[in-house]
């Protein structure tokens, strides 16, 4: 049920982020650190704060992987280090949900969320959704930033890539 959902998802999310990259490099070195107003400040901030979350996610979910310890982490200062990782970051997440059956999406993980450390148990498909959704919601602040310069900000609807790559 939710491993075909999934595993669109995650080319979905490597699209998108290569497609937001490729327009976030027109920003420049000043611009993409630029305080816009977005809860991560920048353009910086926010793709840093994404690539952070994957990581905690991806160590909750596999007990790999190096993974930071505030959400507001700023992993990498430049641009081409930080679209290299979040590359490599993506290549890691479709690999894994490649490898994931029906059985282990339905099953259960335990985890301690960082903002409120309390222990958490829940099933695995459903917060392989939220990564998801979470990529989404801030892609859409970094759009924002692109347009608030005056750049042209890139397509980033599911639609647009399920008719791009014929997924269906």
């Amino acid at each position: 049920m939710y491993h075909e959902q999934l595993v669109t998802f995650a080319a979905y999310n490597r699209w998108a982020n290569q497609r937001l990259f490729e327009a976030a490099a027109a920003l420049g070195p000043e611009r993409f650190a630029a305080d816009r107003g977005v809860f991560f400040h920048s353009t910086l901030g926010t793709l840093n704060h994404l690539l952070a979350t994957d990581r905690i996610w991806m160590q909750r979910f596999t007990s790999a992987g190096e993974a930071p310890s505030r959400l507001d982490a700023v992993l990498f200062e430049t641009f081409e280090p930080l679209r290299e990782a979040r590359a490599a970051e993506d290549a890691r997440i479709e690999a894994y949900i490649g490898s994931l059956t029906e059985a282990a999406l339905a099953g259960t993980f335990r985890y301690t969320p960082i903002s409120k450390p309390v222990p958490v148990e829940g099933r695995l498909g459903p917060a392989l959704f939220h990564l998801f959704n979470h990529q989404t919601h801030h892609r859409g602040q970094a759009h924002a930033i692109l347009t608030g310069f005056g750049l042209p900000a890139p397509g980033l609807d599911l639609i647009a890539f399920i008719r791009e790559t014929g997924r269906d």
